[in-house]
Protein backbone atom coordinates (compact mmCIF):
# COMPACT_ATOMS: atom_id res chain seq x y z
CA UNK A 1 0.00 0.00 0.00
CA UNK A 2 1.32 3.48 -0.98
CA UNK A 3 2.10 6.31 1.88
CA UNK A 4 0.48 9.64 1.94
CA UNK A 5 3.32 11.21 0.47
CA UNK A 6 3.79 8.95 -2.34
CA UNK A 7 -0.14 9.17 -3.26
CA UNK A 8 0.22 13.36 -2.75
CA UNK A 9 2.30 14.56 -5.17
CA UNK A 10 2.01 18.51 -4.18
CA UNK A 11 3.94 16.95 -1.17
CA UNK A 12 6.48 15.04 -3.53
CA UNK A 13 7.17 18.14 -5.56
CA UNK A 14 10.31 19.95 -5.44
CA UNK A 15 10.94 23.53 -3.67
CA UNK A 16 11.11 26.36 -5.26
CA UNK A 17 14.55 27.80 -4.31
CA UNK A 18 15.59 31.34 -3.10
CA UNK A 19 19.06 31.00 -5.80
CA UNK A 20 16.98 30.28 -8.59
CA UNK A 21 14.49 32.99 -8.15
CA UNK A 22 17.37 35.44 -7.97
CA UNK A 23 19.15 33.83 -10.83
CA UNK A 24 15.71 34.30 -12.95
CA UNK A 25 15.25 38.05 -11.43
CA UNK A 26 18.92 38.87 -12.80
CA UNK A 27 18.09 37.08 -16.03
CA UNK A 28 15.12 39.31 -16.43
CA UNK A 29 17.04 42.62 -15.63
CA UNK A 30 19.30 41.81 -18.16
CA UNK A 31 16.70 41.21 -20.57
CA UNK A 32 15.02 44.43 -20.37
CA UNK A 33 18.35 46.13 -19.91
CA UNK A 34 19.43 44.65 -23.76
CA UNK A 35 15.85 46.11 -24.56
CA UNK A 36 17.26 49.64 -24.17
CA UNK A 37 15.93 50.34 -20.71
CA UNK A 38 18.10 52.71 -18.23
CA UNK A 39 20.30 50.79 -15.27
CA UNK A 40 18.97 53.45 -13.00
CA UNK A 41 15.27 53.18 -13.90
CA UNK A 42 15.79 49.09 -14.05
CA UNK A 43 17.42 48.80 -10.66
CA UNK A 44 14.51 50.88 -9.15
CA UNK A 45 11.40 48.38 -10.31
CA UNK A 46 10.35 45.45 -8.15
CA UNK A 47 9.95 42.16 -9.55
CA UNK A 48 6.25 42.26 -10.33
CA UNK A 49 7.16 45.56 -12.66
CA UNK A 50 9.64 43.84 -14.61
CA UNK A 51 7.77 40.65 -15.31
CA UNK A 52 4.99 42.88 -16.95
CA UNK A 53 7.25 44.84 -18.91
CA UNK A 54 8.96 41.88 -20.31
CA UNK A 55 5.46 40.64 -21.14
CA UNK A 56 5.42 42.74 -24.12
CA UNK A 57 9.02 43.98 -25.15
CA UNK A 58 8.73 44.92 -28.56
CA UNK A 59 6.62 47.63 -26.60
CA UNK A 60 9.58 48.29 -24.39
CA UNK A 61 12.16 48.69 -26.96
CA UNK A 62 9.80 51.33 -28.16
CA UNK A 63 9.35 53.18 -25.44
CA UNK A 64 13.10 53.39 -24.76
CA UNK A 65 14.06 54.57 -28.12
CA UNK A 66 11.32 57.01 -28.07
CA UNK A 67 13.17 58.31 -25.00
CA UNK A 68 16.61 58.40 -26.45
CA UNK A 69 15.61 60.29 -29.39
CA UNK A 70 13.70 62.81 -27.00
Amino acid sequence: MATTSERNKNRTRPTKSGGDKRKRQNAQKKRLLELGMDEAVVAKMNPKEIVTKLKHPAKVAKECAAAKDA
